[in-house]
């Protein structure tokens, strides 16, 4: 499993509306970028697809030459079109060319893990995965690529990279309110691979759960610490990446390392919806 400290930082919100084009601060932008490494994240989750290209940027730009212990995360399997979609990038040469795009704007010589990134935010679907997954498993043995992992999997695609090469994380939705992937929660725990929940916080709509304010209330915490303290306590292989344009948000996501959840706080958490 990934040697990381728990709750480190997604970059999504970096760039512009709809994840496309600069961010109105860019200066912001970096500040906090830097400010979440002051304060010990030491993994990033990034995509050249953010932008395009542009978060990769910042990060190098804020960073570069990055500390030591720094762990920068990417994914590749999709592209942006000027009008601001979504479109799925799984031939071998796109999946290439995605590599070597997020090595020229961080500034690396390797990824130290790149995520294979399956299909749209909506949920995962079975289908066949052998093709693009040998695709990176060559480029990890080129040396371009340190370790592997997928987004939006479902357990037999799982099972079917491992076949090919070593996975080291899943990275797919999970939170209070959506715990559609326990199962694989659970099975990620047992095989020693990290689960990486995105949109940990309801993504680009707010969170809704019932329990959320009162157990808050019982810790002078607000809801989005308590959000991820629940998913911090319900696997030991779980790694957060909440993203934030705010320095405070970040700082007030951090915190969220330091709260334990008592019995109760997680049975009425577990309870109601």
């Amino acid at each position: 499993m990934l040697n990381l400290n728990r709750v480190g930082y997604g970059a999504m919100q970096l760039a512009g509306p709809g994840v496309y084009g600069p961010p109105a601060d860019p200066d912001n932008a970096k500040a906090v970028l830097r400010r979440a490494v002051e304060l010990g994240v030491d993994h990033l989750d990034t995509s050249d697809f953010y932008g395009p290209h542009v978060v990769n940027q910042l990060i190098k730009e804020a960073l570069h030459p990055y500390p030591e212990n720094l762990v920068i995360v990417t994914k590749i399997g999709f592209l942006r079109t000027p009008d601001k979609a979504w479109v799925p990038a799984h031939e071998p040469r796109q999946l290439r060319d995605a590599v070597h795009d997020n090595l020229r704007n961080l500034g690396l010589d390797r990824l130290q893990v790149v995520n294979l990134r399956l299909d749209p935010a909506e949920g995962p679907r079975e289908r066949d995965i052998e093709r693009e997954f040998t695709a990176l498993a060559e480029l990890r043995e080129q040396g371009l690529v340190e370790h592997l992992g997928l987004s939006n999997a479902t357990r037999a695609q799982l099972d079917q990279a491992r076949a090919i090469a070593p996975v080291v994380c899943v990275q797919n939705m999970f939170n209070i309110a959506d715990r559609r992937d326990s199962e694989l929660v659970d099975h990620t725990a047992e095989e020693g691979i990290a689960y990486v929940p995105f949109f940990p916080l309801g993504g680009f709509g707010p969170l809704q759960h019932a329990a959320l304010a009162e157990v808050a209330a019982r810790h002078g915490a607000t809801e989005r610490q308590v959000a991820l303290a629940w998913l911090l306590q319900r696997s030991p292989n779980v790694l957060l990446i909440p993203g934030t344009s705010s320095v405070r948000h970040l700082e007030e996501n951090l915190l969220a390392r330091e709260l334990r959840l008592s019995d109760q706080d997680l049975t009425q958490l577990d309870t109601s919806g």
